[in-house]
């Protein structure tokens, strides 16, 4: 299920379908456990420019609950394949004049797949610039010993296309048997080989303040594509929020919908999908 925000125009105008990020994240930048609206707030920021913008709750999430798979049986192609037939709806509208995608975290990498040969330009938001794997390592890097290498020990037999049956009681939550086939599809695609696969303008924005993902990322798929646009915006987060602060009030903006977006991020969208 998808939500359409649709400014009032007499002409043909551009539209922007919205990928949310991983785990139960649904089209409004949400999950079980927090609320930011950071997509909500984007889509709004295109509406007041003239945007048309179009965000959908992955399958299995929130109002596309019913479209769900078990969880042993899902796929990251399957996130894939679903954008690509957004895409070709939105492409089929007399209403929209160029369809541009945008992927935040996770969507980043399913939207800059399912764009190849079928949308106008791509929107990197706070998306990785390496394998999930290694996104993964990082992410985990700071933790206790015993949990760091038991994960890494994980992960690295998933990268290899390899299930591991025995996890301990403290990593099911994280590497439960029923959720490896999903990460095995999603490690096996990297987004700086991925990126290079699209023929069509490209712009990739990065926060400083982004707690899962760095400016290293966005460096790294900026040189897989020279073409591309990069922006840095300074004190962004990983949910779209100015954060002044520390981690404290950086991990608070995570379920703050009064805080708005970064304006400078509204901005550039803006700009590249009107061509400015």
């Amino acid at each position: 299920m998808g939500a359409l925000l649709m400014p009032s125009s007499s002409s043909k105008i551009p539209v922007v379908l919205i990928i949310a990020g991983s785990g139960p994240t649904d089209r409004n930048g949400n999950s079980m456990m927090t609320r930011n609206d950071g997509l909500r707030m984007l889509a709004q920021g295109l509406a007041v420019k003239g945007i048309a913008s179009v965000r959908f709750d992955k399958r299995g999430i929130a109002a596309s609950v019913s479209a769900g798979k078990p969880e042993v049986d899902l796929r990251f192609d399957d996130y894939i394949q679903d954008a690509r037939a957004w895409i070709e709806l939105l492409k089929k509208d007399a209403r929209f004049s160029k369809v541009i995608v945008a992927g935040h975290s996770e969507g980043s990498l399913v939207g800059m797949i399912a764009a190849v040969g079928k949308a106008d330009g791509f929107v990197s938001i706070a998306g990785g610039g390496k394998p999930a794997d290694r996104i993964f390592k990082e992410q985990l890097a700071s933790q206790p010993a015993v949990f760091k290498d038991a994960s890494y020990r994980i992960i690295d037999s998933l990268a290899e296309g390899k299930t591991v049956k025995d996890v301990h009681p403290m990593l099911f939550s994280f590497f439960r048997p029923s959720v490896q086939p999903y990460m095995i599809s999603w490690f096996k695609y990297n987004p700086v080989t991925e990126i290079t696969k699209l023929s069509i303008p490209v712009l990739i924005i990065q926060g400083t303040q982004d707690l899962q993902i760095t400016t290293a990322d966005a460096d790294a798929l900026a040189t897989a594509k020279p073409t591309a646009k990069k922006v840095v915006i300074q004190k962004m987060n990983h949910v779209l929020k100015i954060v002044e602060g520390g981690q404290a009030e950086n991990m608070a903006s995570y379920s703050n919908p009064s805080l708005p977006v970064s304006e400078e991020l509204v901005k550039e969208v803006v700009s590249f999908v009107l061509g400015k």
